[in-house]
């Protein structure tokens, strides 16, 4: 039966879901608790006296679901023994992932020959939490009482870098994949949609487009009027795909919605019906009222309305269709793209084109750079290198991010610039951007894990060490230069298998 205390403490964590477990108010009998820390794996094989010392020299704490153990930011000065229920360790900030999960059985905390100055998040109780503390203060003693521990407590600090390694390489994918999605889905969009609303509105277009064929059919022309109205739109269409395709100094804006105004004025001097929807596809194809006026000599009175307008929705027609071909064959580059940038459907060792590599994750990023003035210096007799291509690509995405998250603090012109050329027997990739600069002050920082300028929840400090990990992987260099409007990161790989591997 529960104690008039620990029904206190459940009533009291409802209203404060923050009150932190406490010393239960009748000390556990010590053979009791030397039968939990039997259940400690990593204690498993001490002498009676040694599990016995621990337990004299422990201080317990307990707490029903939900109590807080330990705080986030609070120094730390005992080693932990979990001896029932589970402690869930999370950051303030980042969501409801849990940094860790300590579990009934376990040693955790603060250990001999450990760094640790903090707890790294709030550890809450999962369900009743016992617990036992050895406070460092007692750590000399208990080396010289318990011998192996040493050892044992070595071992758990091997795993626990292990663990924490592994980690914040999850953290960075995790975090790499949300932005690649984001990127992607944002790039996939204009054109999806722009298909989707070209390809609905073709169906009625085809529809009027055939029926006005079929009227303009049944006028009955003669062959010499046929021939004259086959000749004008052949030499129309010619000026219009001249107009489009190798015209460097296209009409504006305004000269177009000029001469959409002359020729809504010319086609209702015409009666054309609709003339507001004709002369909008007339003036976006670049047709001019000097050409009608000469289509008006070939044909009659009668016939010109319905032949305007016919092919006034042939061009319409086509647009659509132009559109969704545009629209699909940008879809496709993109999905190419992110093949190329995750090296899909290949080895995971494979020969990178690194300006290849380089100009796919851009690709994938496209998002970000209307804006931006992209320059390439990328040397085209440059050797493959021998790599983990995806791995490549999250350092160049790192690398990119990064110079476009400066260049967003200042105002434009927003300049990137890309270098891929040789340097002796390696590669070397420079990414260019004329931001803010990296303070002096923190720039040997940057590569340090979970360091970041950014504000809180906006990023996880892990992009830059991941990149310099997977370099170092590549036995390359990844270096740092920076002034007020000119940052530079450098990349240097080996082209030698031999030496890379």
């Amino acid at each position: 039966m529960a104690s008039t205390a620990q029904l206190d403490l459940t009533s009291s964590l409802q209203d404060n879901p923050y009150l932190i477990s406490i010393r239960p108010e009748t000390p556990t009998p010590l053979p009791r608790i030397v039968e939990a820390l039997r259940a400690v794996e990593t204690l498993t094989g001490l002498t009676e006296e040694e599990y016995m010392w621990l337990a004299t020299h422990g201080t317990e704490r307990m707490g029903p679901d939900g109590a807080m153990i330990f705080r986030e930011g609070e120094p730390t000065s005992h080693m932990v023994f979990i001896l029932r229920g589970e402690i869930h360790v999370r950051r303030r900030h980042t969501g409801p992932l849990a940094l860790f999960i300590g579990r009934a059985g376990q040693m955790t905390g603060k250990l001999p020959f450990s760094r640790m100055k903090g707890y790294g998040g709030d550890g809450h109780s999962v369900g009743d939490s016992w617990v036992l503390d050895i406070h460092e203060s007692l750590f000399p003693e208990m080396l010289q009482v318990i011998p192996s521990m040493g050892q044992r407590c070595v071992g758990v600090l091997l795993d626990r870098v292990r663990e924490v390694t592994r980690m914040e390489q999850q953290a960075e994918k995790l975090s790499a994949l949300g932005k690649l999605a984001g990127n992607l889905s944002h790039e996939l969009n204009n054109p999806a949609s722009a298909a989707q609303r070209s390809a609905a509105s073709l169906y009625a277009q085809l529809r009027q487009y055939g029926d006005q064929k079929y009227k303009l059919g049944s006028l009955r022309l003669s062959e010499e009027q046929t021939g004259r109205y086959f000749d004008w739109v052949t030499r129309t269409r010619a000026r219009m795909n001249d107009i489009t395709k190798h015209c460097k100094n296209k009409p504006g804006v305004l000269a177009e919605s000029d001469r959409e105004a002359a020729l809504n004025t010319w086609l209702e001097a015409h009666d054309v019906a609709e003339p507001w929807a004709v002369a909008a596809s007339l003036a976006e194809n670049y047709i001019t009222t000097e050409q009608l006026d000469e289509f008006a000599t070939m044909v009659s009175h009668e016939v010109l309305p319905l032949a305007v307008a016919t092919f006034s929705s042939s061009l319409r027609a086509e647009r659509m269709a132009e559109t969704v071909v545009d629209a699909t064959v940008r879809i496709f580059d993109l999905i190419s793209a992110i093949k190329s940038y995750s090296y899909m459907d290949q080895a995971a060792i494979q020969d990178v084109d690194i300006a290849q590599s380089l100009t796919s994750t851009l690709s994938t990023l496209g998002s970000r750079l209307h804006d931006v003035i992209v320059e390439r210096d990328f040397d085209p007799s440059l050797d493959l290198v021998s790599a983990y291509g995806s791995e490549l690509s999250q350092v160049w995405t790192a690398l990119l991010e990064n110079a476009l998250d400066a260049m967003a603090l200042t105002p434009g012109p927003h300049i990137l610039k890309l270098s891929v050329h040789r340097a002796g027997s390696m590669a070397s990739i420079e990414i260019w951007d004329n931001g803010p600069g990296v303070d002096p002050a923190i720039q040997s920082r940057i590569f340090e894990p979970f360091f970041t300028t950014k504000a809180v929840g906006s990023g996880l400090g892990l992009g830059l060490d991941a990149a310099q990990r997977i370099v170092s992987k590549h036995f390359g260099f990844l270096t740092v230069q920076s002034k007020p409007g000119q940052t530079c990161f450098q990349v240097r790989l080996p082209f030698d298998q031999a030496q890379a591997y």
